[in-house]
């Protein structure tokens, strides 16, 4: 007979304990500072803000356009040059940058977690709606 109880066995509190030990040293990572401090420049510079408010204008517009089957190639072409305009922008280009050396630093690291296991931690971790 088994007994459900809240209280974690010393097994899966070590295994808590090492998993917020993680998350403390991710938090400590170059890259992950990197990232944080380019996301506040990001949020903190008005000319990229005004272009990610057009681009996600032109975006939900183009969108909306494909959902009714009414999408041009016009529409696509205008969609990319703001997405290219956005990304011309210095600091979203660091930005950018500073996410994709973060996104691979952590498969890096879900890579040694997920070796020993028999599924992509970061891919369970993640949940069931992932694109």
């Amino acid at each position: 007979m088994s007994v459900d109880s809240d209280t974690p066995t010393d097994s899966e509190q070590s295994i808590e304990d090492l998993a917020r030990s993680l998350g403390d040293a991710i938090a400590d990572l170059p890259e992950y500072q990197t990232f944080l401090e380019k996301q506040e420049a990001v949020e903190a510079d008005e000319e990229t803000q005004e272009k990610i408010a057009e681009f996600e204008q032109v975006r939900t517009k183009y969108m909306s356009a494909r959902q009714r089957g009414e999408a041009t190639q016009d529409d696509l072409r205008e969609l990319q040059e703001t997405q290219q305009e956005l990304h011309d922008i210095p600091v979203m280009r660091e930005y950018l940058q500073a996410e994709n050396d973060l996104e691979l630093r952590l498969q890096a690291l879900n890579e040694y977690v997920s070796d020993p296991l028999a599924v992509d931690f970061g891919e369970k971790a993640g949940g069931c709606c992932e694109d």
